[in-house]
Formats: structure tokens, C-alpha cells, sequence
């Protein structure tokens, strides 16, 4: 049965990339040991495979093959994914090939051991009797727009590295809007025209402008922490990659999932090459060539340009056009919204509620009159006020409420 195994693994053609899989590739190595191999060779490969496995994060093999199945980036599932149908030889080689992982992924340790014949210790890992891998398979493959493939169907937080590569996060910030206090009708906003992104309805590009510290970003990353079950990701750019936007919506327009293309605190110079290519991309390239793309940026700055005193005095010839090519910049965006700082009482009200998520036990009247100092001392108000002063609390630096 094992040796069989081996062979109809290594007749894999479109799962073939899951033979470089690092668990999956030193388990077909102990399935291809031969008949009588030495007892150090056997422990050696078997115990190379049980490593991996565990390093993984997994001690189930059953989990760990049907996580590698689902996710792995196909000639099947790409078609799939631009609404193709695959041909009948396609459609039969995928499921001949997954009732093959099938038999990989119902592997028990007991059928290793005695196919070992190895008495000695070696490491367990479980098996789910019941998984149904051809299934499973089949129902992402039905909702590819919610669950994607490759890369994007194991991660949703990306960056653009400097090699111009896109890049999961492998930590992303957990924040909900449930933790964010206060922006409610902001928050509801931009909620609405994500859904509609989802909803394969038109969705505007935004621009989020107003004070530090007020939620801006932490708002646009939990409604991805909301939404990406949906078929939501985001993928952070710098205000320098900007011209590589272009590229980018080559690779993502052919992807089933929704993406966001988060810029964070945007401004720019006048003479800034960048300031030209956001132009571009907001005056209509993005909508017209990708309807599963929106621009998402956040900038302290209203009008986005620094705009120097002379722009205003009217040294350029064309003063008038200048001035109007400046703010139509932030005016490309369909929506924008403001956040602006928070009152007293709102800052108040968001200590209080941090310190109760925190646990913290305090007098209300003391601790207003301590994150009043505290404020004043930085010269804001501000969510992000609010929270660091919450976390002097927890590091014991402020004691006095």
C-alpha cells in the first residue's frame, strides 16, 4: 500500500508543486525507501518528516495536507478563478489527483510504524478518519471569491517589499472595530464601501484625512479583520512604490478576491514624481482596469501637497491653475472623510473604556484629571493619546488615578 502510495504521489501534475512541500515532500521520501532499508535510514527519513510536520504547527497530518491542497496556486485554480471552465481532461486529472491526496492526507502513524518495521521510538502525529479532501476542495474551488488561492488564501495583510515582491504579514495587527471607540458614522462609511467592493457593486476609492492619532489606519485594518472571511485583503504601498501600482493590478485584476491598496499618511511635494502617478492611477485607471481594486489612503493633510506661501502669493504665471491642481488631487477620490480630534469628554470616554478592556480598577475623577495631564503634556487629544496613556498605567508609570 505504501509503496503504491509513492508512486501515484509522484504522478501528481496539477498538485505537482505540493511534491516540494516541506512535510509533504519528506513523507514521499519515507514512502520511497526501499524494502529492507537500514534501520538509520529509516529513523533518519521518518523523523525528518515528523520535524517538519511539528514545525509546521500541526501534529495532524490530516490538517496539514488539506491546508497545502487548498491552498496551492494551479493551472486548475487560476482558471478557475477567472471564471473559466477547465476542459474534461483537466477536470478528470484534479479529481483523480485529489483522491490521491485523499490517501495521503488518511495516512495513520500506525501504518508508518509497521511500514518502518522499526520497534524503536518514533514521533506520533494524528489522523482525521473522517476529512474529506476531495470535498473540501471542491467547495473553495465553488467560493474562490471568498477564499482565494495561493498566497492570498492563507494570509490577508500584504506589503510590497523593495524587491517589489508582495509579501504576507505574518503578525498583522489584530485591531476590530469593536476596540475602536467613538467614529462610529466615519467607521460606518468606510464599512459600506467595502461591502459594496465585496458585493461586486461599484466602490470609490478614499481618502481619509484629519489629526494624528484619531484611527485613521487602526480603522481601515479592522474592517480587513472583518471583512476578509468575505474575500477582503489589503496590500500596504509606500508613497515611493506608487509607479509600481501599474504592475501590481496586472497580477491582482486576474485574482478572484477584493483588494485594497492602502497607502498610509500620504502627502507630497510639489516637484514629487509620485504626485503624478496617483493622479494617473485615481483618474480612472484603477476603477477601469480592475473592478476588484479600491485605493485606500490616509494623510494628515487635506489637500495632500505641502503647499508653499508662494503658491499662494501668485509667483507662477498661472497661479489659479496651480492652486486648482493642488486640491484636485484629494478631489480624484470618491469619498472622503474626516476624522477630526476628539473633544474632552470623547477623549475621556475612550481612556475609560481602554481601562476597563484593560482590567484596570480606578476612580473616574482621578484618572480624567490624569489623562487631562497627560494630554496637555503632548498638546492632543487623540485616540492614540488615549491609548499610550492607558499603557503607562499597565507598565506601572503612572499611578495616579
Amino acid at each position: 500500500m505504501v509503496s503504491d502510495l509513492c508512486l501515484e504521489m509522484h504522478s501528481l501534475a496539477v498538485f505537482h508543486r505540493l511534491l516540494s512541500d516541506p512535510v509533504i515532500e519528506r513523507l514521499v521520501a519515507f514512502l520511497d525507501l526501499p524494502e529492507g532499508a537500514a534501520p538509520g535510514e529509516v529513523v533518519r527519513v521518518y523523523s525528518d518528516f515528523a520535524a517538519k510536520l511539528y514545525e509546521s504547527g500541526t501534529d495532524n497530518l490530516s490538517k496539514y495536507v488539506c491546508r497545502a491542497a487548498y491552498n496551492d496556486e494551479n493551472v486548475y485554480i487560476r482558471m478557475v478563478g477567472r471564471g473559466k471552465m477547465p476542459s474534461g481532461v483537466l477536470q478528470a486529472a484534479v479529481d483523480a489527483e485529489l483522491a490521491v491526496l485523499q490517501k495521503l492526507a488518511t495516512l495513520t502513524f500506525e501504518t508508518l510504524r509497521a511500514a518502518s518495521g522499526y520497534e524503536g521510538y518514533l514521533a506520533a502525529f494524528e489522523t482525521d478518519s473522517a476529512v474529506d479532501l476531495p470535498s473540501g476542495y471542491r467547495h473553495r474551488a465553488e467560493n474562490i471569491g471568498k477564499y482565494g488561492y495561493g498566497i492570498y488564501a492563507k494570509y490577508h495583510m500584504f506589503y510590497l517589499s523593495e524587491q517589489r515582491q508582495i509579501i504576507p504579514v505574518q503578525n498583522p495587527d489584530p485591531i476590530r472595530l469593536s476596540e475602536l471607540i467613538d467614529y462610529k458614522r466615519e467607521q460606518q462609511i468606510i464599512l459600506d464601501n467595502t461591502q459594496a467592493l465585496l458585493r461586486g457593486l461599484p466602490a470609490a476609492n478614499m481618502l481619509l484625512t484629519g489629526d494624528a492619532g484619531t484611527g485613521k489606519s487602526s480603522t481601515i485594518k479592522a474592517v480587513v479583520n472583518e471583512l476578509y472571511e468575505q474575500g477582503l485583503r489589503i496590500l500596504e504601498i509606500r508613497k515611493e512604490q506608487l509607479h509600481e501600482i501599474p504592475a501590481i493590478l496586472d497580477e491582482l485584476t486576474t485574482n478572484p478576491l477584493k483588494f485594497i491598496l492602502f497607502i498610509d499618511d500620504l502627502s507630497f511635494q510639489r516637484d514629487d514624481d509620485n504626485y503624478s502617478a496617483l493622479k494617473a492611477i485615481l483618474e480612472g485607471s484603477v476603477s477601469a482596469k480592475s473592478q476588484n481594486v479600491v485605493v485606500y489612503a490616509t494623510s494628515n493633510r487635506r489637500h495632500l501637497v505641502k503647499e508653499k506661501h508662494s503658491d499662494r502669493e501668485g509667483d507662477d504665471v498661472h497661479r489659479n491653475d496651480t492652486m486648482q491642481e493642488i486640491v484636485s488631487l484629494s478631489e480624484r477620490f470618491g469619498l472622503r472623510i474626516t476624522f477630526n480630534r476628539p473633544d474632552k469628554k470623547t477623549y475621556l470616554d475612550i481612556v475609560h473604556h481602554l481601562a476597563d478592556a484593560a482590567g484596570i480598577v480606578y476612580t473616574p475623577e482621578r484618572i480624567d484629571i490624569s489623562a487631562e495631564r497627560y494630554a496637555l503634556a503632548r498638546g492632543t487629544r487623540s485616540a492614540r493619546a488615549a491609548k499610550q496613556f492607558v499603557d503607562t498605567i499597565l507598565a506601572g508609570t503612572e499611578n495616579d488615578y
